[in-house]
């Protein structure tokens, strides 16, 4: 039966330290192979964080991966080219992103989020630039929804 280790790394930049060497070392797994294949894996996340699950088979000592998606939310900030959300997102708006990027985050994600149809995964992507206080296409993603929510129900 292959052992689970889950972690959560910065993209590219997953490190032999203390968190995997301990995880990994009990299981006679290489950790520099390990190290390096998750940073081949996930340098296209550069700057975020990223859910690596490490199955390991104690027998073998071979190991997959299975990469996960980064956050919604690191998404958002990677686009509006910004490090954190706003303190005060619904007075103090930190930045925005286009519809576009809107769609593409939600098609990214894909099973990941809720929803039937792409106008349902993306309205909870504006829904997390809400609480980050991210415009978007200018405008309040807040006042967005409700166009968005009551466009829908008209149909």
């Amino acid at each position: 039966m292959a052992v689970e280790v889950s972690i959560l790394v910065e993209g590219g930049k997953a490190a032999a330290g203390a968190t995997l060497g301990s995880a990994l070392g009990p299981l006679g797994v290489n950790v520099g192979q390990v190290v390096q294949k998750i940073n081949e894996e996930t340098k296209q996340f550069a700057g975020m964080r990223v859910p690596v699950v490490i199955r390991v088979d104690p027998n073998t000592r071979a190991f997959t991966l299975a990469v996960g998606r980064p956050p919604v939310a690191a998404l958002l900030l990677k686009e509006s080219k910004k490090e954190k959300g706003s303190g005060k997102p619904k007075t103090e708006p930190i930045g925005d992103v286009s519809l576009d990027a809107v769609r593409k985050i939600a098609e990214a994600k894909g099973e990941d989020l809720h929803g039937r149809t792409i106008e349902e995964k993306m309205n909870q992507v504006i829904g997390t630039c809400v609480s980050l206080g991210i415009t978007v296409a200018g405008e309040d993603p807040r006042a967005l929804l409700k166009t968005r929510v009551a466009a829908r129900g008209a149909r």
